[in-house]
């Protein structure tokens, strides 16, 4: 089947019965979505970060940008020395004898940090919100990628003991299958003819 041909209801069906063992109608969506891929052949994998960074509204990228910056050593910093300035020069201007902006015990200031503390929660909550939602995402598709490599090694195998049953009948020598406790197929190549 080509890269471009749609596989048909039945061919996924079919599928369906032989890997998982399930009716189509009884799977998940994701589920229908691997096996329609892997019976055209297509690939599943892609980039979760590009496609959500595309997504993205002027609002998300500010609220990313402020978390990021609010939760810098930058910030730290610079909060840090905001805090002494204001109150090293409340203390400087009132011990001179003029009037302080924000006079000890620094009621203005404990407004204004209130004030930063009101934004800036809601703002780091919606960046934490963004961030959950993409790595819900991600786990989304690597679980579908994970499916879908698990399935396509179940082929493998089929075709692998498909082939070296071949080889066995070609040569004269049947091959003896042992099954294991996980109904897996592993072939014993200690026959009689070695």
């Amino acid at each position: 089947m080509t890269d471009t041909a749609r596989p048909t209801k039945i061919e996924v069906s079919a599928l369906a019965k032989k890997l998982l063992q399930q009716d189509l109608a009884e799977l998940t969506d994701r589920e229908k979505r691997v096996l329609t891929e892997l019976s055209a052949g297509r690939r599943i994998s892609r980039n979760v970060n590009r496609l959500s960074d595309a997504e993205m509204s002027f609002g998300d990228r500010l609220a990313d940008r402020v978390a990021a910056f609010g939760g810098s050593w930058t910030f730290i910093v610079l909060f840090l020395l905001t805090l002494f300035v204001w109150m090293g020069g409340n203390l400087l201007i009132s011990r001179t004898g003029s009037e302080p902006f924000g006079p000890y015990p620094f009621i203005f200031l404990n407004l204004v940090l209130s004030m930063l503390a009101a934004i800036q929660a809601p703002i780091i909550m919606m960046a934490q919100n963004r961030q959950a939602e993409k790595d819900r995402t991600a786990s989304n598709h690597d679980y579908e990628v994970n499916l879908k490599a698990e399935l396509e090694i179940m082929l493998l195998h089929e075709k692998f003991d498909a082939l070296t049953t071949r080889i066995m009948n070609a040569i004269g020598t049947p091959p003896a299958i042992a099954s294991s406790d996980d109904n897996s197929k592993t072939p014993n190549l200690q026959g009689s003819g070695q």
